[in-house]
């Protein structure tokens, strides 16, 4: 067991998605409360660093390990004593870690915060508060833990578990918390938000949650991120349309669209049903933006395959859109059952034809708004302007307003303005 001596200051170095970001916070404010100086994802000198790493595809291995040999040279050059790490990565290849990089004092998995606590501070007693990391008017709510589905190119369920929901009524409490310090946006997220009460309640309540949530009345902004298709709870539909402070806004990753590839996935829905799908969506919901996520690349993906989803992209059916490449994970049924047989040229190729056609699309769709006033929330301010989002956006994933004004615009304010232009993924206002 690793022995650490007089740690008074520790930095948290963050990789990978929202839900890995929520760990950090909760990790920040565990320390800070047991009297440690924290710090975040800074390159200041500190006793020790903790680095909650991602491991999800390869790019996310690649840059988590970047990131430790980084904070080894830090340690060779005296900037750092401990090096900790957490997280999927670490979840995945403990072993390897400990064995590989010695410079490495402690290697912890997911959900590892009380044990990091009890190693050191064995006489703190947790203390479930949260640092935000995120600007103080909008956080994550993170709502269940680990994934039941099983589709064959992800290694989610291997590396944190089956579904856990949260209780409603603990995440209704820290939503009122983090609305009692300022927090306007509230985003949902989890491995799959749809899932959510089906472990514990034996249904579907994702709608019951966002009931709960909606009266909150310093929340403005409720927006609802990795939905699962199949089996989409439809009376959230209701709510997004009649609830003024649910975004119409929905983040549903479809990964594909012929039926083929969606099998193979084991994504448990095919073409006819995605696009019935989606028609229900847009009918229940007008003017809903639809956000969704396609993997290309997939063993056995041929050229049919991609030219049928290039043309249901050029469709311009999806409003926002993110391009993953397949990565073959061990510990995935893809990884055991077909052999990555799609070149690595022709993936990123793929990958940038859907982008080029998402490009078309968006600039299309923003153009469309020149003219119109739209109400923005603010997320950063400069001498001349600020940069702020619509309800159709989420932050660090989609569009964004450029507001040019005199005016002082404080960060975590709304304001209606007028478009006066637009590029693929920006919108401007004056």
């Amino acid at each position: 067991m690793a022995v650490f001596k007089s740690v008074r200051s520790i930095n948290v170095v963050t990789l990978g998605c929202s839900k890995n970001l929520v760990d950090s916070e909760f990790l920040l404010g565990q320390l800070s409360n047991a009297g440690y100086n924290v710090f975040y994802d800074s390159e200041s000198p500190c006793d020790l660093v903790l680095i909650n790493t991602c491991g999800f595809i390869n790019d996310a291995k690649k840059e988590s390990l970047e990131t430790i040999f980084r904070w080894v040279n830090a340690r060779r050059n005296g900037l750092v004593r401990y090096i900790v790490v957490v997280g999927c990565l670490a979840q995945r290849y403990k072993e390897e870690i400990l064995a590989d990089i010695p410079e490495i004092d402690l290697v912890l998995g997911v959900d590892s915060a009380d044990e990091l606590l009890q190693i050191l501070t064995p006489h703190h007693s947790a203390d479930p508060d949260r640092l935000l990391i995120t600007p103080p008017h909008y956080a994550y709510l993170k709502i269940a833990e680990g994934c039941d589905r099983t589709c064959s190119f992800c290694a989610i369920p291997h590396i944190r578990g089956s579904h856990r929901s949260l209780p409603p009524d603990q995440l209704i409490k820290h939503a009122n918390d983090l609305a009692q310090r300022g927090v306007k946006e509230l985003i949902i997220i989890s491995q799959d938000t749809t899932y959510y009460g089906l472990d514990t309640h034996k249904r579907q309540m994702l709608a019951e949650l966002l009931r709960g949530l909606v009266k909150i009345k310093e929340i403005e902004w409720i927006r609802l991120q990795y939905a699962y298709p199949a089996s989409f709870p439809v009376e959230v539909l209701d709510l997004i349309r009649g609830e003024e402070k649910i975004c119409r806004y929905l983040d549903i990753p479809f990964q594909h669209i012929t039926d083929r590839m969606l099998k193979a996935m084991r994504r448990n829905i095919s073409r006819k049903q995605t696009e019935e799908l989606i028609d229900r969506i847009k009918t229940t919901v007008p003017g809903i933006c639809l956000r969704t996520s396609l993997l290309c690349g997939f063993p056995g993906e041929t050229d049919d395959d991609f030219n049928e989803l290039l043309s249901f992209v050029k469709s311009g059916v999806i409003d926002r859109l993110g391009v993953f490449t397949y990565s073959h994970e061990e510990g995935t049924i893809s990884f055991k059952d077909f052999k990555d047989n799609v070149p690595a040229k022709i993936k990123t190729l793929r990958a940038q034809k859907l982008m080029e056609a998402q490009q078309i699309n968006s600039f299309k769709k923003n153009k469309a708004l020149i003219g119109k006033k739209i109400r923005i929330l603010t997320d950063a301010s400069y001498t001349g302007g600020c940069i702020g989002r619509t309800e159709f956006d989420a932050p660090e994933a989609d569009n964004d307003v450029e507001y040019r004004t005199n005016k002082k615009i404080k960060p975590g304010t709304f304001h209606t303005v007028k478009i006066t232009d637009a590029a693929a993924y920006r919108l401007i206002a004056g």
